[in-house]
């Protein structure tokens, strides 16, 4: 590693302007073809009778397209996204630009999964909202990888903490490009002054996978140490998010 890097089953409108590319607009008074309708009533009986864990990504891909796609086989586009990006996370997470480049995805399917996306994040930032920290650190870690774990582009995060190790605020402070994101330390400290926070846990992610901290990485967590310790707030600690794992500079006697 190079360790200089810098850091939308509503039917579908009539109008074609609004509909994705591979559906083709239905007669009216047209139905799903009755083939299609039994293979998305047995896929959500599955879904209902045992849960996301025994399905494959490609069939709970299904499940999101249904909406999207209301009156064609969805099955082959979910394939062809899942082996585009990888995974069913990586689908939900890819960039609106790289989304629609794909067959068959247009402004409706990129709109149904960032919906998703969204509520995952909604979900895993609820478990750790306005709750203490330090007693939940398996939910802190699950959201911050749901939240920029799969992300194309380096971002950075502060979590501000009150006196009592309770999460009052999740900021992103920077976004940036695949190696590097703007991070300024001034910035990060008198957005803690104006929350009245007495500690910040620092996040940022790899888009690259590999969480290992650049040189760059230290000396900015550096600069931010001396200034915090300075207005006496306390970094409890940097996490580093890659794919399926995550560097924490407390942990790695780097903080």
């Amino acid at each position: 590693m190079d360790t200089n890097r810098a850091f939308h089953e509503a039917p579908l409108p009539l109008f074609a302007a609004d509909s994705d590319e591979a559906v083709p607009i239905p007669r009216p008074g047209a139905k799903t073809p009755s083939y299609l309708a039994d293979h998305r009533a047995r896929l959500r009986e599955r879904f209902m009778a045992g849960g996301a864990v025994p399905m494959p990504d490609y069939e709970m891909l299904e499940l999101v397209l249904f909406r999207a796609i209301p009156r064609q086989d969805v099955k082959p586009l979910a394939r062809r996204l899942i082996e585009t990006f990888g995974d069913f996370a990586r689908v939900l997470a890819a960039p609106e630009a790289r989304l629609t480049s794909i067959d068959g995805v247009g402004p409706t399917v990129v709109t149904e999964l960032k919906i998703v996306a969204a509520a995952a994040q909604r979900m895993a930032r609820g478990r750790v909202l306005r709750r203490p920290v330090l007693s939940g650190w398996d939910a802190l870690l699950d959201y911050c990888h749901t939240a920029m774990g799969h992300a194309g582009t380096e971002e950075f995060r502060v979590l501000f903490l009150d006196r009592k190790n309770v999460l009052i605020a999740d900021e992103a402070q920077g976004r940036g490009t695949v190696d590097h994101v703007p991070v300024y330390p001034r910035e990060i400290l008198r957005r803690a002054l104006e929350l009245g926070a007495s500690a910040l846990i620092l996040v940022h992610n790899h888009p690259s996978g590999d969480p290992t901290p650049s040189q760059a990485d230290i000396a900015m967590t550096d600069r931010i140490r001396v200034g915090a310790e300075v207005m006496g707030i306390a970094i409890h600690d940097h996490l580093v998010i890659g794919t399926g794992r995550e560097v924490s500079f407390r942990r790695e006697g780097l903080l």
